[in-house]
């Protein structure tokens, strides 16, 4: 497991949950992620979407910095550049709505947003995008922006968390799966720590209650999630990422556990075990 705290502005109080809240929605593309979806053939796949024309933006003002960045080749597929374009677009507009509703004070700092796409993994079958950065609002510090988008192109369309693991049961092991790991990470922290008997107690209560929070058996809890690919181009773990406040206070950062596809294989829907190591 891994962590990091993606923030520009250490220090800034975020009112941030209800913002990252209302994109949610565009991350995972489509309704209710905790209603599966059925799996559709290549029959059945959506028509392919017209071309989408993506353009990096670096926007300066004395009120606001905006800026976003594309890769290269993320035009290929057009559907999926419509996600990560109104993903921006959201957050662009929540900048300039902030920007607009506050007091004219020149000795105020900017709003801000940075984001940064990238296409972690391409192959006929599977295309991983990603996007980390933040957005600032006011405050102590930034929002954490983080989203992972799985997208199929001989479908145009993505693949959810709910699609992958269409039965209840799927969710409750993964649960406790993750649960175990971000627990055992709170343990060696407290030890790397040296946080006294007295203190511990409480301390890992309190993280505990974090993390049964953010990780219920839902496919909600684990929307935000990214294919780890083999060298022959299959998917080896699942890495499940949270941002900070699901899992963990602010200063904890972003968490990321990841489960083998040994493990997860046989729960996953019969439509999409030939992507995975072990099918």
């Amino acid at each position: 497991m891994s962590q990091s705290v993606p923030s520009p502005r250490p220090q800034r109080v975020v009112l941030a949950a209800v913002f990252l809240f209302a994109l949610a929605a565009c991350g995972e593309g489509a309704g209710d992620a905790s209603r599966p979806a059925p799996a559709r053939t290549i029959a059945a796949a959506d028509a392919a979407p017209p071309p989408v024309a993506l353009k990096d933006v670096l926007e300066t003002a004395p009120t606001h910095v905006v800026g976003i960045s594309y890769p290269p080749g993320l035009a290929r597929y057009p559907g999926l550049a419509a996600h990560a374009q109104r993903y921006a677009e959201q957050a662009r507009q929540h900048v300039a709505d902030a920007v607009r509703q506050r007091a004219n004070d020149p000795s105020r700092a900017p709003y801000e947003l940075s984001l940064e796409f990238k296409l972690k993994h391409e192959s006929p079958q599977l295309v991983v995008l990603a996007v980390d950065g933040s957005s600032y609002t006011g405050g102590a510090h930034g929002t954490p922006m983080i989203q992972r988008w799985v997208w199929l192109p001989p479908e145009n369309r993505l693949l959810t968390a709910a699609e992958l693991f269409p039965e209840d049961d799927s969710w409750q092991a993964i649960s406790a799966s993750v649960r175990e790991q971000l627990r055992n990470a709170v343990a060696q922290r407290m030890d790397a720590d040296r946080v006294p008997p007295a203190e511990r107690a409480a301390a890992v209560r309190d993280a505990v209650a974090l993390i049964d929070g953010g990780t219920e058996a839902r496919a909600d809890d684990f929307a935000v999630f990214e294919p780890v690919m083999s060298a022959d181009g299959k998917i080896s773990a699942l890495r499940f990422v949270f941002p900070p406040y699901q899992v963990g206070t602010y200063a904890d950062g972003m968490h990321t556990v990841e489960l083998p596809a040994a493990q997860l294989v046989g729960m996953v829907n019969p439509t999409y075990r030939r992507l995975f190591e072990a099918a």
